[in-house]
Formats: structure tokens, sequence, C-alpha cells
């Protein structure tokens, strides 16, 4: 049934293009290979060789803009098999952090269609994800529930609910952010293992044990040097909330633009040294080594070397970065008994925080200076 629907609409092509989406699998259903057939039968060499192929690409770009060349020359199932392969070799791994990596990647490359495509396939992606989405003349409406479902992982400003066009129980937004909403959906969807049978991860693990190896090598991994020239930096005396970022991008999760300057800022400021910052952010799951320098060394190099002034605490409050406030996703809620500094009334900056618990006394609210 759902491959007629399919084929009455025209949507066959697209599940080689969102091979989540529910009726990709009806797509192969005519092949019915099962599990240990995809795994291990000859038939199947090309699906998993393109599998790897999709999980490099990830692993050397998690911004999805790495083509796999081999995919625009595959059948429909062939790249439905290649994205299931790489899900089910991935899910093996004993690590999260290439699964992650590669959620992101396929997560961007899908928005890379969706921001540019008809309004249609795009609400049908959305449908395919169990979101109601529906085309308005204003741009696309979707129900609050899903949108603070899909916004709450987009840390970005924009995507605050304060800042929405908001009516009748919907929020209304451009295409293009409805694409990027779409784009956190996606990597959501895929960033979690799938519960594999133990022979399947035994045996995936024991076929693939080199490539898995190279994978993990590939991967950038997070680091917990933290140095500069003057000597180690005190990470216990960093505020709350830098902390909490730091420990993010250490465990993988990903942190917005707007905390990723924010911290850059800050380090910089408190004597990290270049690589220092840099290794700070091996732990993201898009970390591209190329881009984060570049971005680092346009942080840090501003007025002759003194790098771009770090968000006071009311710019990071703005951001949704600020854990006093109760943010529900701190690890360690801030109050006031816990950390009386952080709620000093004197307090304008982080560093000043920072400078505070070294014993260094700042009166200027002019505090990143």
């Amino acid at each position: 049934m759902a491959v007629r629907r399919a084929e009455a609409v025209g949507e066959r092509a697209l599940w080689a293009e969102y091979p989540f989406l529910p009726g990709a699998a009806a797509l192969v259903a005519e092949l019915s290979p099962s599990m240990h057939d995809l795994l291990e039968d000859p038939s199947y060499a090309r699906s998993r060789e393109l599998g790897r192929a999709r999980i490099l690409a990830a692993v050397d770009d998690a911004t999805g803009s790495r083509s796999v060349e081999e995919l625009a020359l595959a059948s429909l199932e062939e790249r439905f098999l290649s994205f299931l392969y790489a899900r089910l070799l991935l899910s093996a791994s004993t690590t999260p952090a290439p699964l992650r990596r590669w959620a992101v990647a396929e997560a961007k490359r899908s928005y890379g269609r969706l921001a540019s495509a008809p309004v249609g396939e795009l609400l049908e992606v959305a449908r395919g994800l169990d979101h109601t989405f529906r085309a308005t003349p204003r741009g696309v409406a979707l129900g609050l529930a899903d949108y603070l479902h899909l916004a709450t992982g987009i840390r970005e400003a924009d995507f605050r609910l304060v800042r929405q066009e908001v009516a009748n129980g919907e929020v209304v937004v451009p295409r293009v952010r409805a694409a990027r909403l779409l784009q956190e959906g996606i990597r959501r969807r895929l960033a979690g293992p799938l519960d594999l049978a133990e022979d399947v991860s035994t045996l995936l693990r024991r076929t693939e044990a080199t490539f898995l190896a190279e994978v993990a090598q590939r991967v950038p991994t997070p680091t917990s040097r933290l140095a500069s020239a003057a000597g180690p930096l005190r990470e216990e005396w960093f505020p709350p909330c830098l902390r909490k970022m730091r420990r993010m991008l250490q465990s993988g999760e990903n942190l917005s633009h707007a905390g990723r300057f924010a911290l850059a800022a800050f380090l910089h400021r408190a004597g990290a040294s270049f690589e220092t910052i840099v290794d700070a952010y091996r732990g993201a799951p898009d970390f591209d080594e190329a881009v984060t320098r570049y971005q680092v060394e346009h942080i840090t190099q501003r007025d002759g070397g003194r790098g771009y002034e770090p968000p006071e605490c009311a710019t990071l409050r703005t951001h949704g970065l600020c854990v006093r406030d109760g943010d529900p996703t701190a690890p360690l809620p801030v109050d006031r008994e816990r950390d009386p500094r952080c709620f000093d009334e004197r307090l304008r900056h982080p560093v000043q925080y920072y400078r505070w618990r070294g014993g260094v006394v700042v009166e200027s609210r002019d505090e990143g200076r």
C-alpha cells in the first residue's frame, strides 16, 4: 500500500533522498533481504560498500557538504540499503561519537535539499517524521507542541519562542526555518543507536573490526587539556555557564553558535593558547578542524590579538546560556547558596567571575578587559 501511494504522488525518488522516512523500508520490501543477507550476502556487497562510504564522508566532514559520488549512480534500493547498513554498523560501535557525527552530517545533507525544495516535499518529510506542517501565505505553520519539540535542541536566539509568530496554537515560520527545524528532527531520529540483536552486533563487530577501528581513529576526540602560556587554566574557577558549555562539547553534544563564540572568547581572555581553544571543540559532533581554526583565529586575533569581548551575562541570558536562571538541562542547577558569586549584584561578566575566583578584585563594569 505504501509503495503504491508513493508511486502515485511521485515520491519514490524522495525515499532515496530521505531514507529515514517510513516509506523507504517499503521500497525495498520486494527484495526481502534478511538481516544476515544484508550483512554477509555477496549480492549486497555494493550496498555495504556505499554504507561505509557514507560513514567516512560524515567522519571526515560532519557539515554534510562532502558528497558520496557513488550514490548518484546507485539504484534507489542500493541507496536505501547503504543508509540502513551504515546505521546498523554505527549502532554496533562501542562508542557513540561516530553515530552522532554521522547523524549530524546526514541531517545537514537533508537540510541542503529541504531548504530549496518545493514546499510539498518539505511537508511530506515532516509528515514522515510525525510532525504536522502546513503551508500558509506567510510561510509554514506547525503546532506549538511540534515547534517546542523541534526547537528545544536549537539554541540560536532566533529560534526562541518569543521571537516567533504565534496564533491559535500554531507557530508560523519562514520555509527555510521550517527546513532547519526538520534538520533537528532528522538528527534526533538518527543520533540514537538501533536496538540490535546480540548476534547482529557480534557479527558486525567481527566482520567490520578493521573499518570500525579506522572510524574511531578518524573521529575527532574531545580533550580534557586546559593550558595557557602561564600554566594550566583553572576550570574550577570558570563560571557555571562556561563549565557547562565546555562539558557539552566534551560529551559530544551540540552547542549553539552563540555558545561556541562565548566559549572561545572567554578562553582567550582567560589566557588559553590558540591550540587549547581549538582542542576544546574536538568533541563537537560537527567538528571540522579547518573551519574551527579559521573561526578561532577570527575571534582571538581581532584588535591586534586582543580578540572579541566575551558576551556579558545579560547577553548569555538572552541566548539561553545562563544556568543561573534554572536551565533544566544544567547538570548541577545553580542556586544562591551553592554559588553566591553568580548572584552577586556586581557581576556583569563571566571573566569577572573567573578573576574573582582567582582572588582578583575587579570593580569596573568593563570586566572583560
